[in-house]
């Protein structure tokens, strides 16, 4: 079975200053977030996304993260005053079913086959798709349409929002922009994309980019790692705006903590360089067409282990001819989950 990822908003073709695309495509090379880290950590498993687009079925924590940001986000459509923790509980299931509806093979994760809707808090039976029944995928052991497994799917991400709340209140925030698709072009070439989760803006003009992260915090050796994708971030609003952000905050909603962290200009120089040398990398491996695996911890949870020569595999043939720059919607997943 294969799950993609729900479609997201496709991303403009070529970065302009404010951010508009001129509606022609960009023929140089692009790097999102997820891209970066995903050949900083396996180049095999870059090309395996991004060359070859082996499809890949998101999982239960990833789903749930994906659920918890677009409840976060809808909380904001509600005046003030509603934006309160029974109001995102509330949002659970309506979210649910509209991710299903853009995504129907997420169906097939969560239909009940025997049990059915009745035997389901009324909550998650609403949200549920309703239709024939499928095979009964497994996830240790145990049914994913089992009653228990979709009420603790439920519950879970409940209990993830009340974590959000425990570190903020969305009552005295407006943010300036969500889920916000920012771009530019690094020496008139290489275009950087990405989504962030929010980003506030103060009277004064300051900036604070804020990332909802589904995940445990990280411990202190792994700070680095959680924040290259807002330093990401960072740099495109310097190089569009012309303003660092004073503030990159990643909230922890599974562990309630927050980690702000203040860059700088020279800092985010250093940034820009350092992706430029990996987009080059990039393009000298796809030149090569070499793109050699890095074992690690990491491989445990990847999901092409059947391609992989360090597991026995095989990489399929490589294409003849490379794919165009993909929108990238796992950088809206929740990669820490």
């Amino acid at each position: 079975m294969t799950v993609t990822t729900p479609a997201q908003p496709a991303e403009p073709d070529v970065a302009q200053p404010d951010g508009q695309s001129d509606g022609q495509r960009h023929a140089g090379p692009s790097l999102s977030p997820s891209r970066a880290a995903d050949f900083k950590t396996c180049p095999l498993l870059f090309r395996f996304r991004t060359i070859d687009r082996l499809p890949e079925t998101p999982s239960p924590d990833q789903l749930r993260g994906t659920l918890v940001h677009a409840v976060l986000e809808r909380l904001f459509d509600l005046p003030p005053a509603e934006r309160t923790p029974a109001a995102a509980a509330e949002l659970v299931a309506p979210e649910w079913q509209r991710l299903v509806t853009a995504e129907p093979a997420l169906t097939t994760l969560f239909t009940p086959a025997a049990a059915g809707p009745a035997a389901l808090d009324p909550v998650i039976a609403d949200a549920l798709p309703t239709g024939p029944a499928v095979e009964t995928p497994m996830l240790d052991g145990m049914p994913l349409d089992e009653p228990g497994r979709l009420a603790a799917f439920f519950e879970s991400t409940r209990g993830l929002l009340q974590g959000y709340f425990a570190v903020e209140d969305p009552m005295r925030l407006e943010p300036a922009e969500r889920e916000a698709l920012v771009s530019t072009l690094v020496d008139e070439q290489l275009l950087i994309r990405g989504y962030i989760d929010r980003l506030d803006v103060s009277p004064a003009g300051d900036l604070r980019v804020v990332d909802y992260k589904t995940g445990g915090a990280p411990r202190e050796a792994f700070e680095g790692r959680a924040l290259f994708q807002l330093k990401f971030y960072a740099l495109v609003l310097w190089r569009t705006r012309g303003v660092v952000p004073r503030v990159l905050r990643l909230l922890y909603l599974r562990d309630q903590e927050i980690c702000d962290y203040s860059p700088d200009a020279e800092e985010l120089e250093r940034f820009e360089r350092t992706l430029v040398a990996l987009s080059e990398a990039i393009e000298r491996a796809k030149r090569e067409k070499h793109f050699p695996p890095k074992p690690s911890r990491l491989c445990g949870w990847c999901s092409h282990q059947a391609f992989c020569p360090e597991f026995g595999g095989t990489p399929p043939p490589f294409p003849e001819r490379a794919p165009d720059p993909d929108p990238s919607p796992e950088d809206l997943l929740d990669a820490d989950a």
